[in-house]
C-alpha cells in the first residue's frame, strides 16, 4: 500500500523523518519517487518529457545566442575591415594637407592607420556593355596594402598595377555581373565630368582591371571599386585634396575617448563620425532580433517547467497514501514539501546541465553539423551568397550562458513550489480514509 513506508520504515524510525532539512532521509525518498516503476510508468514518462524539454530549451537558447553572436562579430569585422572606425571631415575648408594630417593622426595613441579618401558614385560597364552602379574609393597604394580585407583577398590578378597607379581593383560580384576578369578594361561614367559652354558633360574613362577582390560581403563585392588616390582626384575633379580621412583604431569601442585627442591633433575645425553612428540602424536591428529570439525561445523552457508542475501534481495524487503514512510517522509538512521540491528540482537541474552540455557540443561543432545536414538534404544551408559568410559562426558568451542556466533553474524551482506545497498540506486522515 505504501511503498516508501513499507520498504524504509526502519530508516524512518531510526533516524526520524523530521531530521534536519534536506537530510539523507528526505533525499532518499525523493530519489525513490524519481525512479521508474511499472505502475508509475505514466508519471515517469511525464518526468522524462519535462527533462527533455528543459534540455532542448536550454541547448537551443545557447546555440541560437552563440550563432547570433558569431554573426554579429563576423559582420562587424568585415564592415570595419574596410571602413574606418572614425571618419574625419573638414568644416572650414578642404583637406589639401591630408598627408600631413594623416601623419599627425597616426601619432595619436590608439590610432593604427589614417587613410585619406576620395569617394564617388559611377556607372560601370564591361565587355558586355551592361551598366551597374558602383562606388569608387580612391586610396593611396601604401594604404591599400594595409587593408588586409582587400589586399589579402585578391582572387584574380594582383595589386601591382594598382600600386603603379595604372589599374583598379574590382569586387568579385561586380566583375562577374559585368563579365570582366583581371586584365580586362572597365569603363566608368561619372556625372561630375567636364564643364563646357554647353553644360557639364559626363566623364567617361576606361581603366585596366589590375585585380579582383572578394571581401565576403555581397554588398561590398557587388558595388566597390578601388582606384589609386591621384587618379581618383583627377577623375572626380578633386585635384590635390581629399573628402575625408578615415581612422582605424586598435579598440573600436574606444572611439569616444579618442575624439578629443584627434581634434587636438587636427589643429583645425573638423567633424567626426564613428562606425556606431554610421551603422546604427543595422546593429540596432540585430540587437532587437537577438532579444526577441531570446524571449521566444525562453517559452520552450517555460513549457517544460509547466510539465514539471503537471508531473508533480500527478505524483502527489499517486503518492497520497505514502505522504499520509510519512506524516503519521512524524514527518513534518516541511519535510514532505522538501521531498517533492527536490524531486522536481532534480529534473530541472539535471535537464539544465544536460542542455548546457548539448549546447556546448553543438556550438563547438556547428560547421561540421551544417555540412552534414547539407550533405543529407542535398541543399546548401546558410548559403554564403545570402548570408555573406563562408561558414556558420558560433561564439559563446559566458555571461549569456550563465544567464540561460540561471533562468532555467529559477523557472524549474518555481515550478516545483506549488505541487510541493500541495503535498505538504495533504490531510493524512482524508488520504487514508479509503485505504
Amino acid at each position: 500500500m505504501a511503498s516508501v513506508a513499507a520498504d524504509r520504515g526502519t530508516e524512518a524510525s531510526g533516524h526520524g523523518p523530521a531530521a534536519k532539512p534536506f537530510s539523507a532521509f528526505e533525499r532518499m525518498v525523493a530519489w525513490r519517487y524519481l525512479r521508474s516503476r511499472r505502475k508509475e510508468a505514466f508519471i515517469s514518462v511525464i518526468a522524462g518529457f519535462s527533462f527533455i524539454g528543459i534540455m532542448l530549451g536550454v541547448a537551443t537558447l545557447i546555440i541560437v545566442m552563440a550563432v547570433m553572436n558569431g554573426f554579429r562579430t563576423e559582420l562587424i569585422s568585415r564592415i570595419l575591415g574596410i571602413n574606418g572606425h572614425m571618419i574625419v571631415q573638414p568644416i572650414d575648408g578642404p583637406f589639401t594637407d591630408y598627408a600631413d594630417l594623416a601623419v599627425k593622426f597616426e601619432a595619436v595613441p590608439g590610432v593604427r592607420m589614417a587613410l585619406p579618401l576620395v569617394e564617388g558614385q559611377t556607372l560601370a560597364s564591361g565587355r558586355g556593355g551592361a551598366g551597374s552602379g558602383a562606388l569608387v574609393r580612391g586610396v593611396r597604394p601604401e594604404d591599400l596594402e594595409k587593408l588586409q580585407e582587400v589586399a589579402g583577398n585578391i582572387r584574380q590578378g594582383d595589386i601591382v598595377g594598382f600600386a603603379s597607379g595604372q589599374g583598379v581593383l574590382v569586387g568579385s560580384r561586380l566583375a562577374a555581373s559585368l563579365g570582366i576578369n583581371a586584365g580586362d578594361d572597365i569603363t566608368l561614367i561619372s556625372p561630375e565630368g567636364d564643364v563646357t559652354p554647353m553644360g557639364v558633360n559626363p566623364r567617361v574613362k576606361s581603366y585596366p582591371v589590375s585585380g579582383v577582390f572578394e571581401i565576403g560581403m555581397s554588398e561590398y563585392d557587388a558595388t566597390m571599386i578601388y582606384m589609386p588616390l591621384e587618379e581618383s582626384q583627377l577623375y572626380f575633379n578633386a585635384d590635390g585634396l581629399v573628402q575625408s580621412i578615415e581612422l582605424f583604431i586598435d579598440n573600436p569601442d574606444a572611439v569616444d575617448g579618442l575624439r578629443p585627442l584627434v581634434e587636438a591633433a587636427a589643429g583645425r575645425q573638423i567633424h567626426i563620425t564613428d562606425w556606431r553612428q554610421r551603422n546604427q540602424t543595422f546593429f540596432s536591428a540585430l540587437q532587437v532580433e537577438r532579444n526577441v529570439m531570446f524571449m521566444i525561445l525562453t517559452l520552450i523552457v517555460l513549457v517544460a517547467a509547466l510539465n514539471i508542475i503537471s508531473g508533480l501534481i500527478m505524483l502527489v495524487k499517486d503518492k497520497g497514501s505514502d505522504i499520509a503514512i510519512l506524516r503519521t510517522m512524524g514527518a513534518s509538512s516541511g519535510a514532505v514539501m522538501r521531498i517533492f521540491f527536490m524531486t522536481g528540482a532534480a529534473i530541472g537541474t539535471v535537464g539544465t546541465l544536460a542542455g548546457v552540455l548539448l549546447g556546448v557540443i553543438v556550438c563547438l561543432n556547428i560547421e561540421s553539423i551544417r555540412q552534414f545536414f547539407s550533405w543529407v538534404s542535398g541543399t546548401v544551408l546558410f548559403d554564403p551568397e545570402l548570408y555573406f559568410l563562408s561558414q556558420l559562426p558560433a561564439e559563446m558568451s559566458f555571461g549569456e550562458t550563465f544567464s540561460v542556466v540561471v533562468m532555467a533553474l529559477v523557472l524549474s524551482f518555481l515550478a516545483t513550489i506549488f505541487p510541493a506545497w500541495r503535498a505538504s498540506k495533504l490531510d493524512p486522515v482524508q488520504a487514508l480514509r479509503y485505504e
